[in-house]
């Protein structure tokens, strides 16, 4: 785990509070915390951790895993394989079954490429059957 980058964070942290719009107080009341300790961390003074950072994305309305990186609590190449997981899971126009075979999908790629999983195993290879969904059995076919 990286060492904590205060300083940039504080930085960084006014910086979206700035384009929100919002005064260090309307922040801190958002986020849920006290005025003067969202002060010290915006002027690199104090270590927050990843729960009230997370307060303070929501607040924000931005990426709790941006500021976990920002922070140097999370690898930035972590951060790209859990957005991406986000974005699939997130998505209203695919069901959860299509969901389930596009992350074994993109698992199988990134194995191939050499990166670990989100849970730090490397990802079994695609049966001959068919692509696995997250409960293991195999997936339909897709119908057109």
């Amino acid at each position: 785990m990286a060492s904590l980058n205060v300083g940039s964070l504080g930085e960084y942290l006014r910086e979206q509070r700035r384009t929100a719009q919002l005064s260090l107080r309307q922040l801190a009341d958002a986020a849920g915390v006290s005025n003067p300790y969202l002060s010290q961390i915006e002027r690199g003074l104090r270590k927050p951790s990843a729960e009230v950072l997370q307060q303070v994305a929501r607040a924000l309305r931005i990426s709790a895993e941006t500021l976990y990186v920002r922070a140097g609590i999370l690898d930035e190449r972590d951060r790209d394989e859990l957005e991406t997981r986000a974005v699939i899971l997130a998505d209203p126009s695919i069901n959860e079954r299509q969901k389930a075979v596009l992350l074994q999908i993109y698992e199988s790629f990134r194995k191939e490429n050499g990166f670990e999983t989100e849970d730090g195993a490397v990802t079994e290879d695609t049966d001959v059957e068919g692509p696995r969904t997250a409960d293991g059995s195999v997936a339909d076919p897709p119908s057109h």
